[in-house]
């Protein structure tokens, strides 16, 4: 009987003997690799190996044998046929599986014209995991491991394309860090998690059923986390649609003589070990990845922005951490709209000043340049009509590169259309992704709008607070506010605290809440700092590798720096926002600076020290 202590070549006897037919590996011959496979016909080897290598999560290539070839060399010393050494083969004719078999003898005259791909398979970790204190429900249960088909697209390569599979393993919460770091340097067997918690994100709707293998179950504290899986192979073939192929059935595989510990470029990562799981949302559960110099730095990035050079007290008011959990969400949204506007300037040409506008333009920029779809959300027929003229501005100055749209908000708004608002016509699937709002007056206890001062602002501007409201209803849509006064939009999460440190507190404090809260000494570096850290976690190898799924490509570091506010640019767009009549709030007055500050100090010192940390 095959079990954890057995060598991989009396397994693959016992196998070839028919006796294991159908029969899952999970737990065999502990310390050795095993591996999945894809059969194909030669005429695809060259577009296949591309594929692979563009998608290296789900496919880590062990061994590529040449047409016709059964044995494996490389990774199997011994007798091994690659043609009865597998409990059960899958065969595919046109697409579709006809049937499964317990060798693939009777295929011996085509098999000639085929290649046979070994790919590195998680079963080869699974005992490393136990090893280390970390429950396996498919291994206690005597299952399959639950596989899914997800939402994410690998990259194609020539014929090739399909979604991605992934394999769940329900971890204990509080070990999910370690089977982080115990998987990352395995890059031959899958590496680290490519999804933690939230099976909707991924576009897996029930996990009691899954689309290959049996469903596992969950206990006390478990929480799933997925690995990219060997069965996208299936996909492809379904995808690729092959007169004829062959895969293992799935949990069945390829039983290699190669120890786990046998190294050669084992494909270990000197920076895994620097991983650290952050917990970013609670109610459904969803964790994101970064090395802990990437957290680090976005801790040294939210110190810098809490400077309180106007003295108001702003330190009572911070939630420590929130920055990094902000641009980890917007790190993995797809669509984002950004909040902008506070109609403070009573008695000048235009109602809005100039605090917020440039900290949104450089986070809208850094997001574009991470393939994001961006907006600005402005009041209906008053700030709309002035941010316009303001893209525009930005695009001859070259500031822009491309658009920024604006949605308009109307002034009258319910909370039936407030939902409506936020999703598509099926009323189901999300406008955005996130809401950002940057230096937005927010709503007080009292229904009113106030300034820092308490003057009320109410008939001036739209009651956005609302979506934000009903956003934080859909678990789908996550928020963020920026402010720098207690009376901003997102202060909520910390109402008691601005009624304890703020001056006229009590009066002026936004009641609504958003998932995150990011205080700053002026709300402008609070986009700055939020552009940075997303520029900060796309330049982490770990954190680029989860947000990517392990599919794809990093992108260009050039790409991102060039991006990141500098004191040129940021000069250059209050200078537009003074020419257009958009000035100091505190001054209420033109001159080149923001909440009553010199544009020329503290803001230039604050923008050249966030370059720093990042550069």
């Amino acid at each position: 009987m095959i079990n954890s202590s057995t060598l991989p070549s009396v397994a693959r006897l016992a196998i070839r003997s028919g006796n294991y037919f159908k029969k899952t590996t999970s737990g065999f011959c502990q310390g050795y690799v095993q591996a999945n496979l894809m059969i194909l016909p030669s005429k695809y080897a060259n577009d296949l190996q591309k594929f692979f290598k563009a998608n290296e999560g789900a496919f880590p290539l062990l061994f590529q044998s040449k047409p016709g070839q059964c044995d494996a060399p490389l990774i199997s010393k011994s007798d091994s046929d690659i043609r009865t050494d597998v409990p059960a083969y899958c065969v595919w004719k046109n697409g579709e599986r006809t049937e499964v078999v317990g060798d693939l003898l009777k295929y011996a005259d085509v098999f000639e014209d085929f290649t046979t791909s070994y790919l590195g398979c998680s079963f080869s970790f699974d005992q490393q995991l136990l090893q280390a204190g970390i429950p396996l429900r498919n291994i206690e249960q005597q299952c399959n491991v639950s596989m899914y088909i997800t939402n994410i697209s690998c990259y194609p390569i020539g014929p090739f394309s399909c979604n991605l599979v992934v394999s769940l393993r329900p971890i204990p919460k509080q070990l999910v860090g370690t089977a982080f770091k115990i998987t990352s340097p395995l890059s031959k067997f899958h590496g680290a998690p490519v999804h933690i918690g939230d099976p909707g994100l991924i576009g897996i709707k029930d996990i009691a059923e899954p689309d290959y293998g049996d469903a596992l179950t969950f206990k006390g504290e478990d929480v799933p986390v997925f690995w990219a899986c060997g069965v996208t192979g299936v996909e492809v073939i379904k995808a690729l649609k092959p007169q004829l192929a062959f895969s293992h059935f799935p949990g069945s595989m390829y039983i290699c003589d190669t120890p786990l510990d046998d190294d050669d470029d084992a494909g270990l990562n000197d920076s895994t070990g620097d991983s650290c799981v952050i917990d970013i949302s609670d109610e459904p559960y969803f964790a994101s990845v970064a090395s802990n110099s990437t957290v680090m730095k976005i801790s040294q990035l939210e110190k810098l922005i809490m400077t309180d050079p106007g003295m108001r007290g702003i330190e009572g008011i911070v939630v420590k951490g929130d920055l990094l959990k902000s641009a980890m969400l917007l790190s993995h949204a797809s669509s984002v709209a950004i909040v902008i506007g506070f109609p403070c300037m009573i008695n000048a040409p235009c109602l809005f000043e100039n605090d917020g506008l440039s900290g949104a333009v450089a986070l809208a920029v850094m997001l574009q340049s991470l393939g994001k779809m961006v907006c600005f959300l402005a009041d209906e027929n008053t700030l709309d009509v002035i941010m316009e003229s303001f893209i525009k501005s930005l695009l001859d100055k070259g500031i822009l590169t491309n658009t920024i749209p604006v949605v308009s908000y109307p002034f009258e708004m319910d909370g039936l259309k407030a939902s409506q608002f936020l999703t598509e016509k099926d009323g189901l699937t999300p406008r955005f992704d996130h809401l950002v709002a940057i230096e937005r007056s927010g709503v007080a206890n009292d229904g009113n709008y106030y300034t820092a001062k308490g003057r009320d602002i109410s008939k001036h501007i739209a009651n956005i607070d609302l979506i934000f409201e009903v956003a934080l209803l859909m678990p789908n849509i996550k928020t963020t506010g920026v402010g720098d006064g207690g009376n901003e939009l997102g202060m909520g999460k910390v109402l008691e605290k601005v009624h304890k440190h703020i001056p006229m507190g009590e009066k002026i404090a936004c009641v609504t809440a958003t998932d995150c809260l990011i205080t700053a000494g002026v709300s402008n570096w609070g986009g700055y700092a939020l552009s940075a850290a997303l520029a900060l976690l796309y330049l982490c190898p770990i954190h680029d590798r989860y947000v990517r799924r392990s599919s794809g490509f990093s992108r260009s570091s050039c790409d991102i720096v060039k991006n990141l506010p500098t004191v040129e640019k940021e000069r250059k767009v209050l200078e537009i926002l003074l020419e257009m009549g958009l000035y100091d709030g505190i001054l209420d007055k033109k001159s080149l600076s923001v909440d009553g500050l010199a544009f020329e100090g503290v803001h230039k010192k604050i923008i050249q020290d966030i370059g720093d940390v990042c550069l």
